[in-house]
């Protein structure tokens, strides 16, 4: 395949077939060099066409929570008592600094996520 820029669904879905082919080339070789090419382009196409947002950061919160097998009880420590927990998993509270902060160093969500709007 000769290398150029993806512009176009059609030059995408070539692109991924011919990554298929060469998926398993050995590094330092000419379709493993064609291999690292690729997959930056067809990365920047699908970054530009395909781009994944932050997820919301309640919905952050409760993913976390389901991942670590916590309750909402188990965020008193961290947000205050029980009703402002499930004010704030409710939406019916924001977010304040300090809590995020403490969100972000329990449950390792990041920052960047939990400061979005909602």
């Amino acid at each position: 395949m000769t290398l150029k820029l993806i512009k176009t669904k059609k030059d995408y879905q070539e692109a991924l077939k011919r990554l298929e082919i060469i998926f398993d080339a050995n590094p330092n070789t000419k379709e493993g060099d064609e291999l690292d090419i690729l997959a930056l382009l067809i990365e920047k196409y699908e970054e530009e066409h395909f781009p994944i947002e932050a997820p919301d950061p309640i919905e952050a919160i409760k993913f976390r929570m389901e991942q670590m097998g916590y309750k909402q009880k188990d965020l008193e420590n961290i947000i205050g008592y029980k009703g402002r927990v499930s004010e704030i998993l409710n939406r019916k509270r924001k977010l304040t600094l300090e809590m995020i902060r403490k969100l972000h160093e329990t449950l390792q969500i990041p920052t960047d996520v939990l400061l979005q709007e909602y």
